[in-house]
């Protein structure tokens, strides 16, 4: 059986490629737990010659904890613009970077697209270095559908957009996998209730694969009425079960 080159194979660029450029590696890292890392994403991030983080400092911990070492640069969504070209000049002078986020998948609610669409017109190899990410972790623990599911990432935050977005939810039969920062689960979780009903099904997972990791299964009313009880903190994922109208 014949088998295709791969940019991580002997010949490090394809054929179909300018042998003299880098690969850029979209690399998943961990949710929390800094156990949660492939073998394979460990060798990519010990071995390329540039990282670009969104948070140099956070990634450095995680080399540390794995005995790596290697060069950061910052690349996040205030500086994506900048960096972008600087990290595509590297790229055609033949450096090879990872791209990492501070959890999770490259691309999934983080600014990773704007460097992939420098990239691509340019003919450079892209790697994805699969492993963890919140959505997917909430998702398969949530006990809601998971045949067909739509990721909504976070709401807008301005009040009009994000009153059409949670209209559109209303009538969506997929299960809804939604992120949230703490100061503003309150507020969605009313939002919620009001448009979607006091009983629609909801999981909010809050710190996965961290110490105090919690997965709260109930409906849009009981989840409310927990967490007006308490001091949310963490990062949060909530799952939605889908409209069964």
């Amino acid at each position: 059986m014949s088998s295709t080159a791969h940019p991580e194979d002997h010949h490090p660029i394809p054929a179909s490629t300018t042998a003299d450029v880098g690969v850029l590696y979209i690399v998943a890292t961990p949710i929390g737990n800094l156990e949660d890392i492939t073998l394979r994403a460990l060798r990519i991030l010990g071995s390329v010659d540039v990282i670009a983080a969104e948070d140099t400092r956070h990634t450095r911990q995680l080399l540390t904890h794995h005995g790596l070492s290697r060069p950061l640069v910052s690349y996040h969504d205030h500086n994506e613009m900048g960096q972008a070209p600087r990290l595509l000049s590297m790229l055609q002078a033949g450096k090879s970077i990872a791209l990492v986020t501070d959890a999770g998948t490259p691309g999934i609610a983080d600014p990773a697209y704007y460097l992939l669409q420098a990239v691509i017109p340019h003919a450079i190899p892209i790697v994805p270095i699969p492993g963890p990410t919140a959505a997917m972790a909430a998702l398969t623990v949530s006990g809601l559908p998971m045949e067909r599911f739509v990721f909504e990432g976070f709401l807008p935050v301005k009040s009009g957009r994000r009153r059409q977005r949670l209209a559109a939810l209303v009538e969506e039969t997929r299960t809804v996998v939604l992120y949230e920062s703490p100061h503003r689960l309150l507020r969605l979780l009313q939002e919620l209730v009001e448009h979607l009903g006091p009983e629609r099904r909801l999981v909010v997972a809050r710190e996965l694969t961290k110490r105090f990791e919690e997965v709260a299964r109930g409906t849009t009313a009981t989840l409310l009425a927990l967490f007006q009880t308490r001091t949310v903190r963490g990062e949060l994922t909530l799952v939605i079960g889908g409209s069964q109208s």
